[in-house]
């Protein structure tokens, strides 16, 4: 097997239809809706006969493998561990709240955007993740955890929302293509609203552009951390080919084209950007955007040498955006002890994983026979 080969994820409704060609229309429907609705693995689908189902996972296997899951928060985190067919490791974080589910995926192994305080950039970029290994992170996640299955399908009687959001290793819009397939999949064959989807982004303009043009109306989360160039620099180098003001212009032709709130996430460094100087700068650039910010506590990494602001210092922060007319929201930093930074569990964990050879196709097969 190679990352090259296709998944039963990779493949649009359509593509997998033509594989199923000489069999009953029905069975379409049976393996897709089990797969995307039911949220079941393949082999699980009882209604579909096991020879078909075993000539579907020959030709088209599994995209991920569990290395391992860690939990935290009494349960309500889930970090779990993926090592792809090339033996690439990504990562994804299930969190439960009262009233919702979010799903954090990945969209690349590693990342090459290079922000200093992130554990993901500092172990670099190795590939794009295609749609099928970023879908298949959000489905091995419902399917390999029981108690997150039961909080879902309790939470879908009971009103509760299921959210995903690109915000794991890599930037998402350095990987538009495979990206936006996957928000299709999420929206069209899941059922997940685009309101529940969110796309992070360093502040790649040309991703921007194309997001902007593209007809769902998904969340916008930008990752700012500094609202000077100079500093942002540093913390961003990507802010050297796409600085502050040119970022500025197509936030607002965004916020215009989609009607939707922009948000930006603001890590809470100590001494670094937590000072009134930055807060008056922050405001300054959201309050014409009308963005809502999100304060988060750095998460500290080996490779990083600063350290989070204090839990008084970031309160006094988003009061002092308040009172420059900025709402500001000061998150919660969850996985602390399961390493649930991006790129944390990856870079602490060397493993080694046995992987099946993939059964040899008789024909280059274009359909599943059987």
């Amino acid at each position: 097997m190679t990352a090259a080969d296709p998944s039963l994820e990779d493949l649009s409704r359509t593509e997998f239809a033509e594989l199923l060609d000489g069999e009953p229309a029905y069975r379409l429907g049976q393996v897709w809706d089990g797969l995307y609705r039911q949220r079941r693995p393949l082999a699980e689908l009882s209604n579909v006969p096991k020879a078909l189902r075993h000539a579907i996972g020959d030709l088209l296997p599994d995209a991920l493998t569990l290395v391992r899951s860690q939990s935290a928060d009494r349960g309500s985190t889930t970090k779990h561990l993926w090592s792809l067919r090339d033996g690439h490791l990504v990562e994804s974080v299930l969190m439960r709240y009262r009233n919702r589910t979010t799903l954090c995926i990945s969209s690349q192994a590693g990342c090459a955007m290079a922000c200093s305080f992130c554990a993901t950039g500092q172990v670099g970029f190795d590939r794009n993740l295609t749609v099928g290994e970023m879908v298949s992170q959000v489905l091995g996640t419902l399917q390999h955890s029981d108690s997150a299955d039961q909080a879902i399908n309790s939470g879908a009687a009971s009103g509760r929302a299921i959210n995903i959001v690109f915000m794991g290793m890599g930037e998402p819009l350095a990987n538009y293509d495979a990206v936006w397939a996957a928000v299709e999949r999420f929206h069209g064959d899941m059922g997940v609203g685009a309101r529940h989807i969110t796309i992070s982004t360093v502040g790649v303009i040309p991703g921007i552009v194309r997001l902007a043009a593209a007809p769902l109306p998904v969340n916008l989360a930008v990752s700012l951390h500094a609202a000077n160039d100079r500093l942002r620099n540093r913390i961003a180098p990507i802010n050297r080919t796409y600085p502050l003001r040119d970022l500025a212009r197509v936030l607002a032709d965004y916020r215009r084209a989609k009607r939707r709130r922009i948000s930006f996430e603001w890590a809470m460094i100590s001494g670094v950007n937590d000072r009134d100087s930055d807060a008056a700068e922050l405001a300054a650039y959201a309050r014409p955007l009308a963005a809502h910010v999100n304060l988060i506590p750095l998460n500290p990494t080996p490779g990083y040498g600063h350290t989070p602001s204090t839990a008084e210092r970031i309160e006094h922060f988003a009061d002092r955006l308040a009172s420059h007319g900025v709402n500001a929201t000061v998150r919660a930093n969850r996985g602390t002890s399961i390493d649930a930074a991006c790129g944390q569990l990856r870079a602490d964990k060397q493993v080694s994983i046995q992987r099946r050879s993939r059964p040899a196709r008789r024909d280059e097969r274009t359909r599943i026979e059987r």
